[in-house]
């Protein structure tokens, strides 16, 4: 079989079109050795989603290329400029959003006071338009408002930024199912080809259709950087009601009603698109597979 997972993507030379290059770049908390050797390329104009287990360094990863981390070997480079030296040039092209935020005792409207002159491109207008998209009361104080609402306020000031670069970090979580939706949908609306999106989730079913092409953070280091397209034109996902036998299929999982399959795919051969979670599982499994020496 090809084999579909790189150790450590392909890092070329920095040039217009590369937003994140980093290369080689290790990074530890103490005594636990987080990345070693990670490699990733990030290209304008798309939509990023970041996926990986609990603690496999999402939001570190993020932190290094916005500048809050420091990694301890290798080099970074975002909007082709170092993120260590935090230059208001670089950082008023970054919007980060984590997923927990502390935010002061004002009303929203103060706030934006106060944040939006440090983002020279800011867009009073399309905040105003983003906030009432997700029904946001703006003279209401931000200590006061539900998670939620606190969150469709910094997602209103974000996509209103116009930043080069918008990090956001389980961006859904508080979200109710209507807000979701239109999460997705004002996400779309908001993006440029001179833009780029970075999404850290746990809740791919909630950025199905938006994000890709997608990152997959394993052991370290980056598994996966490609599109969900890519993997659909290799690979072939069936459904079948009887346990399929190990060497005719890449990948199985049981589901209900029968097994799920995953096989190699040949010229005539349809099946089902690949969704978001079952890619995330069948990328883990052939690098776990990889290292028991099972994929060739």
């Amino acid at each position: 079989m090809t084999q579909m997972i790189q150790d450590s993507p392909m890092v070329r030379e920095p040039n217009q079109d590369v937003v994140v290059h980093i290369q080689q770049v290790s990074f530890a908390y103490g005594a636990k050795q987080l990345f070693s050797a990670l490699d990733l390329e990030l290209k304008k104009g798309n939509i990023y989603g970041l996926l990986g287990k609990n603690g496999a360094g999402k939001t570190t990863l993020l932190k290094i290329l916005s500048g809050q981390l420091f990694c301890e070997e290798g080099a970074v480079r975002t909007l082709d400029d170092d993120p260590r030296m935090r230059k208001p040039s670089l950082l008023s092209e970054i919007f980060y959003l984590p997923e927990e935020f502390p935010l002061p005792k004002m009303k929203a409207s103060e706030y934006l006071a106060m944040r939006s002159p440090f983002y020279p491109k800011f867009d009073h207008s399309k905040f105003q338009a983003y906030c009432k998209e997700f029904d946001v009361d703006l003279s209401q104080r931000l200590d006061q408002m539900s998670l939620g609402q606190k969150k469709k306020v910094l997602l209103s000031f974000g996509l209103a930024s116009n930043t080069s670069l918008l990090i956001l970090d389980e961006p859904t979580n508080g979200l109710d199912i209507p807000s979701k939706r239109q999460f997705r949908q004002t996400v779309a609306s908001a993006m440029t080809e001179n833009r780029t999106f970075i999404i850290s989730t746990h809740q791919v079913r909630d950025m199905e259709n938006l994000i890709d092409p997608i990152i997959i953070l394993h052991d370290g280091k980056v598994i996966f950087n490609d599109t969900v397209a890519s993997m659909s034109d290799r690979y072939v996902l069936s459904l079948t009601t009887s346990k399929p036998e190990f060497e005719q299929s890449v990948y199985t999982e049981k589901v209900l009603g029968g097994w799920m399959v995953l096989k190699e795919r040949d010229d005539e051969q349809e099946g089902k698109p690949l969704d978001l979670e079952t890619l995330f599982n069948v990328v883990i499994e052939l690098s776990r597979s990889q290292k028991m020496g099972g994929v060739q």
